[in-house]
């Protein structure tokens, strides 16, 4: 496969991953082009006997990332922001408030359940994706779901139709 022709057919899937992940639309943009780019400066790197053509672009979107949060991380998260960050209850909708709670996940269990769950990928694509036994891509996976199951506690109707917890 050509990277024009990887292009072509990853393109959305590349940018909605990098969205996923940063929330950002121009800098998921600046993502996905990074990981074409790369894909057209060493072609050679992609091994097919290592897994699909978009399960190598997914790891070069997951590197790319997480060497993004890392080098912003320190300049733009003023203190107490992740608390309020992690609470839904200020969101208006339970659409924006699962956004946030999702966005609010450590970027290990973060990425696991946008591959998983937005992305369609499988468990051992995932663990190719982020070089990690399938068993560690379960327990992130198991991890990220109970911490929005309690996170989300306020929005699940119970009974009657009244709120809980």
């Amino acid at each position: 496969m050509t990277p024009q022709e990887a292009f072509d057919q990853h393109h959305q899937a590349v940018f909605s991953f990098a969205y996923r992940l940063t929330g950002k639309p121009d800098i998921a943009e600046d993502i996905a082009q990074e990981c074409f780019l790369a894909l057209i400066r060493a072609p050679h790197r992609y091994d097919p006997s290592r897994g699909t053509m978009k399960v190598f672009l997914f790891s070069i979107v997951r590197n790319l990332a997480l060497k993004q949060y890392r080098d912003l991380r320190e300049d733009q998260i003023p203190d107490g922001a992740e608390e309020e960050a992690s609470d839904p209850r200020h969101s208006i909708d339970i659409a924006s408030a699962v956004a946030t709670a999702v966005a609010a996940l450590p970027p290990l269990q973060q990425e696991a359940l946008i591959l998983f769950e937005y992305e369609g990928a499988t468990l051992e694509e995932i663990a190719q994706i982020v070089s990690a036994d399938v068993g560690t891509v379960k327990s992130r996976l198991h991890r990220a779901r109970e911490r929005l199951r309690l996170v989300l506690a306020p929005y699940r109707k119970v009974g009657n139709g009244h709120e809980s917890i």
